[in-house]
């Protein structure tokens, strides 16, 4: 099944069961998450694969209720850790879909708070004095740049480039593109 737009609360409260409440995973590298404004507001990919809940979706959902987040991580050798915040929400499409996390806890060390009242960049749309986008081939909420890049390109491991992978500096490094990262806004 593809990410569709939510056009009325009845469909907003289907797609928060349905979907679990999933809002971003990566799995195998079969989606490319390098895309633009656009792609990431909307929404892209497939909910039993590798997809982006999109923007819109997102802010939709996290302004009706309070939640926290929980990301997933692991890496090719089947180690995994987790983060939860506290709490979690995304700004309107006027703020840039700004970030907004609460306390930190769990194993994989805390490589988001840095990217906290972030807006979400793009390579087409950024806020920055440089395109950390571009220069790190990911879509995120930069902070000149960063300490986590979830949709970052996905190599599989060990790399030689500099943090333009499925990079979460505190388990595995900037040199390091994990295998499975699982993103999930809960109902608090």
């Amino acid at each position: 099944m593809s990410i569709v737009s939510v056009s009325s609360w009845n469909d907003l409260l289907f797609k928060r069961i349905f979907c679990n409440q999933v809002i971003q995973r990566r799995m195998d590298g079969s989606e490319d998450f390098y895309r633009n404004w656009s792609d990431y507001q909307h929404g892209f990919g497939d909910t039993c694969g590798e997809f982006w809940i999109g923007n819109d979706n997102l802010y939709r959902l996290t302004s009706t209720s309070k939640y926290q987040l929980l990301i997933v991580l692991e890496d090719f050798d089947g180690n995994l850790a987790c983060a939860v915040y506290d709490s979690f929400s995304v700004g309107p499409p006027s703020s840039n879909y700004t970030l907004k996390i609460g306390n930190y806890r769990g194993t994989a060390g805390d490589s988001l708070k840095y990217h906290n009242n972030m807006t979400f960049s793009t390579f087409d749309h950024y806020y920055l004095k440089q395109n950390c986008p571009a220069r790190y081939k990911g879509v995120w909420w930069y902070n000149d740049c960063h300490a986590s890049n979830l949709n970052g390109r996905y190599l599989h491991g060990n790399h030689t480039t500099y943090a333009d992978g499925v990079n979460w500096f505190a388990f595995r490094d900037y040199h390091y593109s994990l295998k499975f990262t699982e993103m999930r806004a809960e109902m608090i």
